[in-house]
């Protein structure tokens, strides 16, 4: 897609050392993504790309607000982001993830396309609870007042001296001596 190669960085070309982008992201961004979390947005994205001979390492911030329906009134409200992610580029022999913060990429690319990883990031900022402000004041008071059950064992009683003791076994007398 078009709009999408807007969020293409060409690396093949770049010098070793650190290069600043930025984006902004609006709702025509969140269209090219088949999603129903996120229809709208308002971001600024900055990435901070250190390259070098074995990897590339992007720093990328996101700030703004996104459009979200709160799951009790079916409002909608802006819920601000904020984020700080790192991710890695190493060179490699094919295109492939290691890890959700480490990817290779074979030497010879020429661009990485950040669209999909913006969104993704955006995404994992969004709570699994999407409550309008208005509620999330009576949300906090309901917590305070929830019960925490917590199921414990009976303490064993120490043995009182003025009690009996059943005699103990000689064998087992030898053994717990072995212990010492």
């Amino acid at each position: 897609m078009k709009a999408e190669r807007n969020f293409d960085i060409h690396i093949f070309k770049l010098s070793n050392g650190t290069h600043d982008y930025q984006f902004e992201i609006q709702d025509s961004f969140f269209e090219l993504f088949e999603n129903e979390i996120v229809n709208q947005g308002n971001l600024e994205v900055n990435i901070s790309l250190d390259k070098s001979d074995r990897m590339i390492q992007a720093d990328i911030e996101i700030d703004g607000e996104v459009t979200l329906t709160c799951d009790r009134s079916l409002e909608e409200f802006q819920q601000p982001i904020h984020t700080q992610r790192q991710m890695l580029f190493k060179y490699g022999e094919e295109d492939k993830e290691l890890s959700e913060d480490v990817m290779v990429i074979v030497k010879d690319t020429q661009t990485i396309n950040l669209a999909s990883l913006i969104f993704e990031f955006i995404t994992l900022e969004i709570p699994m609870k999407k409550l309008h402000p208005k509620f999330q004041e009576e949300e906090d008071e309901d917590d305070e007042y929830e019960l925490t059950v917590v199921y414990t064992s009976e303490e064993e009683e120490e043995p009182d001296d003025t009690q009996t003791e059943e005699p103990i076994d000689p064998r087992w007398e030898k053994l717990k001596n072995l212990k010492k």
